[in-house]
């Protein structure tokens, strides 16, 4: 792969978000009502190739509830304010109200209380008795605590989610979590990430996991790379990781780990593109954080917007457009690709002449 050279001492790869490529149609078409969008990840099956993020403004037991009876899987913050809080209406409500560096400080304030193990088991009840798959997420940091209780409260799939996860970790202040005892260990399959390379994914598709996030999460929200310096366009995120998910189904004789771009889906457009680079599914944020249903109310935070030393993510105020059902299959009263997101991946798919997601990783795409 040609590299560019920054100065004498350093030299760089170009990498590609999804901005700067486009999907190219074929020399066939179809109806998108013959397109299929089914995924299956372990033994769960879904409707929607659509996770929703595990963050406070988009995932409250109830939305995870309608998101799942929709086809999709919600998937909630077993860190967040449901879980700290008894009833966390009215500071979600006082969230959205907040203005400037006020909002960061008193959120930093309110995520101070502490996680509760029997709020995990109650909030993750609610959801199992409605009939629909079961996900909460944890940190890495906090998974060894609290993993016993999600996974006796009956979780279906564990997501283990952070900025940057990596399967070797190494702390002399702590022992940190060995990801490949843990995920043996466990009866029920975990989604891990972020990543943003092949060398990381390889490493965390031999511990185990059933799938791979790839992203750093929270993409709207997200300053990390103005305060860390640390990004990768996810286009070619998606695609290395991809590449990593093929040479691990030989390395392992068949064994399939699903791709899940997890940042900067911002539009239909995005879901289509990643898709196209060979993720299996995406985990979407900010487009749920519009619906008028969303519990942020207009408002979009993950994690990194409260962390107590060191804040690297913004809340961000979108209009909302319309209800969740709306934002996923419209009508859609707008055209700029935040509603009716699977109608557009299905237009998308039929446009190309593609019927189904494994197909459709085959697409043409181009850099603009």
């Amino acid at each position: 792969m040609t590299e560019i050279q920054i100065g004498q001492a350093k030299r760089a790869r170009r990498a590609y978000s999804f901005d700067d490529i486009a999907i190219v149609p074929s020399r066939r078409t179809r109806d998108p009502e013959e397109v299929s969008i089914d995924w299956q990840i372990d033994a769960y099956r879904f409707a929607l190739p659509v996770l929703a993020a595990p963050m406070d403004s988009v995932m409250s037991p109830e939305t995870a509830i309608a998101l799942g009876r929709f086809g999709g899987l919600g998937v909630l913050n077993l860190e967040g304010l449901w879980t700290r809080y008894d009833d966390p209406t009215s500071l979600l409500e006082e969230v959205s109200g907040l203005h400037g560096l006020d909002a960061t400080e008193r959120m930093q304030e309110i995520y101070t209380e502490p996680v509760k193990a029997e709020l995990i088991t109650e909030r993750l009840r609610e959801v199992r008795d409605a009939g629909v798959t079961v996900a909460g997420s944890l940190s890495p940091q906090r998974t060894k605590e609290f993993a016993k209780v999600v996974v006796d409260a009956g979780v279906d799939m564990f997501v283990i989610r952070g900025t940057t996860v990596s399967a070797e970790h190494v702390s002399s202040q702590a022992e940190p979590l060995n990801l490949k005892e843990f995920i043996y260990e466990l009866d029920v399959p975990v989604i891990v990430g972020g990543c943003a390379t092949h060398q990381a994914a390889l490493h965390l598709m031999r511990t185990g996991a059933a799938g791979v996030l790839v992203g750093f999460g929270g993409g709207a929200a997200h300053t990390t790379r103005t305060v860390l310096g640390v990004a990768v366009p996810m286009a070619s995120a998606v695609a290395d990781v991809a590449a990593a998910r093929r040479d691990y189904l030989d390395e392992s004789g068949g064994r399939y780990v699903h791709v899940i771009a997890d940042g900067s889906i911002g539009k239909s457009g995005d879901i289509a593109k990643a898709i196209a680079c060979g993720a299996d599914a995406v985990m979407v944020g900010s487009p749920l954080a519009r619906a008028t249903d969303a519990p942020g109310r207009g408002f979009h935070w993950g994690a990194e917007a409260h962390h107590a030393d060191l804040p690297r993510g913004e809340r961000v105020e979108f209009d909302r457009v319309g209800t969740l059902e709306e934002i996923l299959f419209g009508p859609s009263r707008v055209a700029d690709g935040t509603m009716n997101l699977i109608g557009a991946l299905k237009r998308s798919m039929a446009t190309t002449g593609y019927t189904d997601l494994k197909e459709f990783q085959r697409v043409e795409v181009v850099v603009e």
